[in-house]
C-alpha cells in the first residue's frame, strides 16, 4: 500500500547483479516463506543490506528504505520493461502523470464514495454465517476488495468473477516465476479494461460519469491519453488495490480476533480506529516490498552497489525497525504517523492512501458493530507467501453481538 500498490512481477535480470553465487539469503527458502515477517526481522538485525539471487539487493532498515524513497534521482522507479504509469516513471515524466491522477483521489470524491462503500461493507458483514466458522480470507476479504474497487471505478458487477479468477492465475504465475504465463495473464487483464473503454466510447454522452470515463477525457501535454496509458493506470490501481485491501482485511480481523480486549476497546471508541488500523498494518504489513534500480554507484548500509543494481525495498521489515519503533510488536496509538511507511513516502507516496483508509475504516466499523470476532480453537491460519502477505486461509468465528 504505497506508490507501487503491488509487488509486481519477480525481479528481472539486469545490470548490477553479480553472478558469483555468493548470496546472503534465500527469500524463497522454506524458513522464510513459513513466516516472512519473522524472517525479515532476522535479516534486518543480521544483514540489513542483503544480496540474493531472487531479489537482488534487499534493504531491510527503515533508514535505508526511507533514503531510497526520498532520493529518487539515485533510486529510480523505472524498473520494469513494461509501461507502468506513473509508478514506473521518474521526473519529469512522472510529474505530469502524477498531477493528472491526484484529483482522482481528492477528498470530495472519496467523501462522496463513503455511502457506497458502507453499503457494500454492511451487506457483506450481514451475509456472514451466524453460527460456525468462516474462512475470512477465502471469500469475504477478497469479495470486499473486488466490490469496492469496481464500485469506485464504475465497473459493473459482471467484472467481479473474471477479476477474481485473474487474481488467482496471476498470483500462481508470479509465485512460480513463470514469465510467459505472467505476460499472457497481463494481456487478459488489458483486454478486460479495453472492453470497458470501448463500452464508454460507444455510449458517447451517455457514458457513466465515473473515473474510467474521466480518464478517456484527460490529456497530457495537450494530447489525449492513449489506451495503453489508460490501461496501465487502471492496472496499477486495480492489481495493487485488490491484493493489499484483501490482505489488510485479513490482517486486521486476525489481530483483533486474537485480542478481544482491544477489539472491545475499538468497538466502544471507534474514533481510535484510523490510528489502530495504521498501527496494526505497521506491525504486519499487507504489502511486502517494492522495487528500485540505481542510476549511479552508491554506498548504502555499508555495501557498495553499482549503477543498474536492482533493489527490493522491504516494507515489511522497515516498518518494524527497532531503531525507529522500539519493540516492533508493541501496539501503540500515539506513534508519529510520519514514520509509518505503510503508504510509502517521497514523490511516489500512494495517491490512494485516503481511499484505502476510508475503505478499511468503514469495513472495520461494520464488522465491529455487527460481529464479535474470535479465533477458532485448535486451528491455525495459513500465511500467504511472497509476493503476497497476510493470510491465504483465515478461519474465524464471527458470531453476532448479543449485548
Amino acid at each position: 500500500m504505497n506508490e507501487v500498490r503491488h509487488p509486481g512481477p519477480g525481479p528481472e535480470p539486469g545490470a548490477g547483479q553479480e553472478h558469483d553465487h555468493k548470496h546472503d539469503w534465500d527469500p524463497r527458502s522454506t524458513t522464510v516463506l513459513d513466516d516472512q515477517i519473522a524472517a525479515y526481522d532476522g535479516m534486518r538485525r543480521r544483514c540489513p543490506v542483503a544480496r540474493s539471487e531472487y531479489l537482488h539487493w534487499s534493504l531491510f532498515r527503515h533508514a535505508d528504505v526511507s533514503r531510497a524513497l526520498h532520493d529518487h534521482a539515485t533510486f529510480s522507479n523505472a524498473v520494469s520493461s513494461h509501461l507502468s504509469v506513473p509508478n514506473g516513471m521518474d521526473p519529469p515524466q512522472h510529474t505530469g502523470y502524477r498531477k493528472l491522477i491526484e484529483p482522482c483521489f481528492d477528498w470530495q470524491r472519496i467523501a462522496a464514495f463513503e455511502p457506497a462503500c458502507r453499503s457494500i461493507a454492511t451487506h457483506l458483514v450481514a451475509g456472514l454465517p451466524v453460527d460456525g466458522d468462516v474462512d475470512l480470507a477465502e471469500r469475504f476479504a477478497q469479495d470486499y476488495a473486488l466490490q469496492i474497487q469496481c464500485a469506485f471505478l464504475g465497473w459493473p458487477a459482471t467484472t467481479h468473477d473474471p477479476l477474481r479468477a485473474w487474481i488467482r492465475r496471476n498470483h500462481a504465475a508470479t509465485l512460480a516465476g513463470d514469465r510467459p504465463a505472467m505476460a499472457l495473464i497481463a494481456l487478459e487483464f488489458d483486454h478486460v479494461i479495453r472492453r470497458l473503454l470501448a463500452v464508454r466510447r460507444d455510449a458517447g454522452d451517455r457514458a457513466p460519469d465515473d473515473l474510467t470515463t474521466r480518464l478517456l477525457h484527460e490529456q497530457i501535454d495537450g494530447r489525449a491519453l492513449s489506451d495503453e496509458v489508460i490501461v496501465s493506470i487502471l492496472r496499477n490501481w486495480t492489481v495493487g488495490e485488490l491484493g493489499t485491501i484483501a490482505a489488510s482485511v485479513g490482517i486486521l480481523a486476525h489481530y483483533l480476533a486474537d485480542r478481544p480486549e482491544l477489539q472491545q476497546q475499538l468497538r466502544e471508541q471507534p474514533a481510535q480506529l484510523p490510528a489502530a488500523i495504521d498501527e496494526i498494518l505497521r506491525i504486519h504489513a499487507p504489502l511486502i516490498s517494492a522495487r528500485r534500480i540505481t542510476t549511479r554507484p552508491v554506498e548504502i548500509g555499508g555495501r557498495q552497489l553499482d549503477a543498474g543494481a536492482r533493489i527490493t525495498l522491504m516494507w515489511a521489515s522497515a516498518n518494524r525497525d527497532e531503531a525507529v519503533f522500539g519493540d516492533p510488536d508493541e501496539f501503540r496509538l500515539d506513534r508519529d504517523p510520519s514514520l509509518n511507511l505503510l503508504y510509502g513516502a517521497g514523490i511516489h507516496v500512494c495517491p490512494g492512501a485516503a481511499l484505502a483508509r476510508l475503505e478499511l475504516r468503514v469495513l472495520m466499523e461494520e464488522l465491529l458493530r455487527q460481529r464479535r470476532i474470535a479465533l477458532v480453537p485448535g486451528t491455525q491460519p495459513r500465511r500467504a507467501v511472497y509476493p503476497a502477505s497476510g493470510f491465504s486461509s483465515l478461519p474465524l468465528q464471527v458470531g453476532k453481538i448479543t449485548s
